[in-house]
């Protein structure tokens, strides 16, 4: 068994993907996969399974359809992949509520003339595989650059906090 993590876009956030993380824990148990564990609101689990990232995503993706009636997309690292995430850029040194990891299907190639027109100061980003890292030290809220990625990047994607991503990894570190 290899230890995964799922992040499903957009559940729980202004009303809409309501998504009971007690269910999501019971529906991922109830298809086969072992020591289902959940992060706070937003779509976040740790678990075991032998199954391939695909094959997962759209498993889930299918099973949150059938049970909560909407459809969302899902992202399934392995542990491996989550480590990366957290220590693959330059921005150590940050607060981690500041750095965001949006997690996409492939490697993202934005055009980078526009990304920095769009940059307040401070602002900075690195590319990694299959993600890019956003630093937004003012707050990703008021970011002109994080409101505008999902038309720059290519989608799907979804996004995590460092914070988020230290905790699920400490959660699969744990994992028995």
């Amino acid at each position: 068994m290899a230890i995964r993590i799922a992040l499903l876009r957009g559940v729980n956030v202004a009303g809409a993907g309501k998504l009971p993380m007690a269910e999501f824990r019971d529906m991922l148990a109830g298809m086969g996969l072992s020591g289902v564990q959940t992060y706070i609101q937003s779509g976040n689990a740790v678990f075991d399974s032998d199954l391939a990232a695909p094959g997962l995503e759209a498993t889930i993706a299918d099973a949150v359809e059938a049970r909560f009636g909407f459809r969302r997309d899902v992202f399934v690292l392995s542990a491996r992949e989550l480590a990366e995430a957290l220590t693959d850029h330059p921005f150590a040194g940050a607060a981690p509520k500041f750095v965001h990891v949006f997690f996409l299907r492939e490697t993202p190639e934005p055009d980078e003339a526009t990304l920095r027109d769009l940059a307040l100061p401070g602002d900075a980003w690195h590319i990694g595989p299959r993600r890019f890292t956003l630093h937004t030290p003012g707050g990703v809220g008021t970011s002109k650059l994080a409101e505008r990625l999902p038309r720059l990047l290519p989608a799907p994607m979804t996004a995590r906090n460092l914070n988020t991503l230290a905790a699920l990894h400490g959660m699969a570190l744990a994992q028995p």
